[in-house]
């Protein structure tokens, strides 16, 4: 059935309206779609730019990885119902198993490094807040023991073109760590959806399905971190905002237990 006749007789947009549920469902679902960039803007002190941007990159990793597998196995005539008991199937499952895992290993070494550096005494931060709500960090080694202090001449906002605090270390590789993750991590539904509308409408009905699936998926992945990220960054975490980098590494390694052990 070509195209026209699939869109015509209704039979494709079933499954494109399917596709761009599920990418929904699944994102919102799913807390490691859109956590670990909230917690790693926060940690990191991400801009909001440099945060979407990140997400968005991410996203289509997450969505790519799966859409070329998919494009593949319809291309050489796989059927939507071979999928299940394929060996296709099982490297997926494989996959996401094996995303889970990174989350946890990533975030346990990111939480034991934060806090060996904290008890070291090798990092220390400072957090004040303005009155515009912006939060200036001040980090700098001393010795533990030895006693300091800062002291502020004024109390308002900082300038715009105030340069702002150098990032922790290891910043410029998070976002290559996440992005790992993503395009490792399997997007469950997409593939199988992907071989029903080559069934229907060949390979043209097959990329109008992935395209339906990654458009409501990076697009809800984009909307929960900006309205989540807004909220957080007027979120006062107090003493806890000097182990921002640990409380980050633990929210990896939670969405990583989620997704393995609990299905998420």
């Amino acid at each position: 059935m070509t195209l026209e006749h699939a869109l015509a007789s209704h039979d494709l947009w079933v499954i494109l309206g399917t596709a761009a549920f599920l990418g929904c469902l699944h994102t919102l679902m799913g807390p490691d779609h859109y956590v670990p960039f909230i917690m790693m803007s926060r940690a990191e002190r991400w801009s909001w730019p440099r945060t979407m941007w990140i997400t968005f990159l991410c996203g289509l990793g997450h969505v790519g990885s799966s859409f070329v597998v998919g494009l593949g196995l319809g291309l050489v005539g796989m059927a939507a119902s071979s999928w299940e008991d394929s060996v296709w199937a099982g490297w997926h499952e494989w996959r996401g198993a094996g995303s889970a895992w990174l989350l946890i290993g990533v975030g346990a070494a990111m939480t034991v490094h934060a806090l060996v550096q904290h008890w070291r005494g090798k990092v220390h931060t400072h957090v004040h807040r303005h009155a515009d709500g912006r939060l200036h960090v001040h980090a700098h080694a001393h010795d533990p023991a030895a006693e300091h202090a800062h002291v502020h001449l004024a109390e308002g906002p900082h300038s715009q073109d105030e340069p702002s605090d150098a990032p922790p270390t290891g910043s410029r590789l998070t976002p290559w760590i996440l992005f790992t993750i993503f395009v490792f991590g399997p997007c469950e539904s997409l593939i199988p959806l992907m071989l029903a509308a080559t069934a229907v409408a060949g390979i043209p009905g097959s990329l109008l399905t992935a395209l339906a699936f990654s458009v409501t998926t990076v697009a809800t992945i984009l909307a929960v971190v900006g309205v989540l990220l807004y909220g957080v960054e007027r979120l006062s975490l107090g003493f806890l905002e000097r182990h921002a980098q640990a409380l980050a590494g633990v929210s990896l390694v939670l969405c990583g237990v989620a997704i393995r052990f609990l299905g998420l």
